[in-house]
């Protein structure tokens, strides 16, 4: 356990992308097995303990100290794994530190009876360091700075292979990997995955500068819609059927509707890539109804007839990777979306479409085509050469996304909450509203439209902190609520019907863009201003 708890927090104080590398690359070539698998395991996100709930941590701590003085520090900490890790009571004869394996299996057989002992005892057993690292281990609340894109990527390092081939066989593996270390240090050779409903790493795009432009031959490029829904790979063998996210990960527990419209159409053997919608329901057509609609369904383990029968999920479909057997990805573009075409005429599915493509013969006139896309609640458009392979990652040329400009909002900041990792003594996640009238029409009030924890510098952190903590009115738990006297410029990508929120709307990816310390709060948009903008 404490060579995981070191490599924590080191990952924690390293703020560049190489040196976080060279830390998992080190921890890989030094850490034995089945502790490095395990590992790997709480970075990308695949461990959860169902039985080891916060509840029983707080529990466990306020049998050992005061639990005024518990909650106090853990107010002030803001960090339930770093307050008990500080505040719990050395033992008087400390007992040897379990390795992270005996920990990850003894929790996984344990029973709900036995967890709180085993807990105990293990906090007893390490220093503060490493009972950070057990409780942070056990939360699955990490928050080290590391993504599973990441740790892929160090895992291709020690092993001297292309980050694709890691993820050409991750969606197979398991944790404690075995079989992968085995094959990324020679001894093994590469694990064997399920051919047709493996993932394939996708081809992602750059953003399009638009003074790029002026280098760009619009007769090499070909053009679609940005659809604003969320990106997918399809992948079909028989009668076995996968979603995967852009990341690798499996969605289709998520959207059982869809898998099964899918397979009652007969064997399905094929590998493409497109965008997840939710239909519109008032329509007979496949026309995708707002983000806001895919959101109820992304992440939920459970969904219900009903939810399945109001937002009725399909994929509208960009390109064929694989036909059958036939890999695709090193055909050009262009003759990839003939196969495409082909396969869907030839084989049509219920819930699936096809991305159509945007004609155009100037740059001229597909900017007045993406000028309008925001009337249509699209997100922009996708550019991509007619003569480009499929590659894994984001090469730089074939493919370019040109959105559409940012909304951007006055708003007053309303509740703020500290953060977590290294902003848990930071006041780093705010609440903020715009003006409405009053229900009895007197005046005007601030209702909340949205939340964000990103946009700005750490040095305006160290001043918006220090002007919540000097401007709260009220408290909520870890919630501060604030004065009504400071407006952010507040971005989002665009604006959609919310009944969820007491404003009526929601903003999509806000992200806080300027601090307004000049400006009167006043002057701060109303909730009119982002109703106009929602598409109709």
């Amino acid at each position: 356990m404490k060579p995981f708890a070191r490599l924590l927090d080191a990952l924690i104080f390293t703020p560049a992308r190489n040196g976080k590398l060279a830390l998992i690359e080190d921890y890989l070539r030094h850490a034995p097995d089945p502790d490095r698998g395990y590992a790997i395991a709480a970075l990308t996100g695949d461990l959860s303990f169902a039985r080891a709930k916060p509840a029983l941590i707080r529990g466990l701590v306020e049998e050992r100290v005061d639990a005024e003085l518990f909650r106090w520090s853990y107010d002030y900490v803001g960090d339930l794994a770093e307050t008990v890790a500080l505040i719990w009571p050395e033992a008087d004869s400390r007992a040897d530190a379990p390795h992270l394996s005996a920990v990850v299996e003894r929790l996984h057989r344990a029973g709900r009876s036995e967890v709180p002992a085993l807990l105990a005892g293990w906090l007893d057993a390490l220093d503060s360091t490493g009972r950070w690292a057990l409780l942070k281990l056990i939360t699955g609340g990490l928050r080290v700075g590391v993504s599973a894109g990441l740790v892929r990527t160090a895992l291709a390092g020690f092993g001297k292979v292309e980050a694709a081939a890691i993820e050409e066989v991750w969606h197979g593996l398991a944790p404690p990997y075995r079989d992968l270390f085995a094959w990324l240090e020679g001894r093994a050779p590469m694990p064997a995955v399920t051919a047709g409903t493996g993932f394939r790493p996708m081809m992602l795009a750059h953003p399009l500068d638009e003074a790029d432009l002026a280098t760009l031959d619009p007769r090499a490029f070909r053009a679609e819609w940005k659809w604003d829904g969320a990106r997918v790979q399809l992948a079909a063998s028989g009668g076995a059927i996968r979603l995967y996210s852009r990341t690798g990960d499996d969605i289709g527990p998520a959207f059982p509707d869809l898998v099964a419209a899918l397979a009652e159409a007969g064997p399905l053997h094929a590998v493409a890539d497109g965008e997840l919608l939710v239909a519109r329901t008032d329509r007979d057509d496949l026309a995708p109804a707002p983000f806001a609609e895919l959101q109820q369904r992304l992440n939920r383990k459970s969904v219900t007839a009903k939810m399945a029968s109001e937002r009725p999920a399909f994929l509208r479909l960009y390109d064929l990777l694989f036909e059958g057997a036939e890999d695709l990805r090193g055909l050009a573009f262009g003759v990839r979306r003939t196969r495409l075409e082909s396969w869907i005429a030839r084989d049509p599915r219920p819930r699936i479409d096809l991305s159509p493509l945007v004609a155009f013969d100037t740059w001229e006139e597909l900017a007045a085509l993406r000028a309008k896309a925001r009337e249509d609640g699209i997100e922009g458009l996708m550019l991509k050469r007619a003569d480009s392979p499929y590659v894994a990652g984001r090469p730089r040329g074939p493919w370019f996304k040109w959105k559409r400009g940012p909304l951007t909002v006055d708003a007053v900041l309303m509740y703020a909450q500290r953060g977590h990792g290294k902003r848990s003594s930071f006041y780093s996640d705010y609440t903020f509203g715009c003006w409405r009238p009053r229900t009895d029409g007197e005046g005007r009030e601030l209702v909340p439209v949205g939340k964000a924890y990103f946009g700005f510098t750490d040095a305006e952190l160290v001043e918006l902190d220090r002007w919540v903590r000097n401007h709260t009115v009220n408290r909520f738990g870890p919630v501060r609520e604030v004065e009504a006297g400071l407006v952010l410029e507040v971005a989002c990508d665009s604006v959609q019907r919310s009944t969820r929120h007491k404003s009526g709307v929601a903003m999509r990816f806000p992200r806080v863009s300027r601090i307004r310390w000049d400006k009167p709060v006043e002057e701060a948009d109303e909730v009119a201003t982002l109703e106009r903008a929602i598409p109709a």
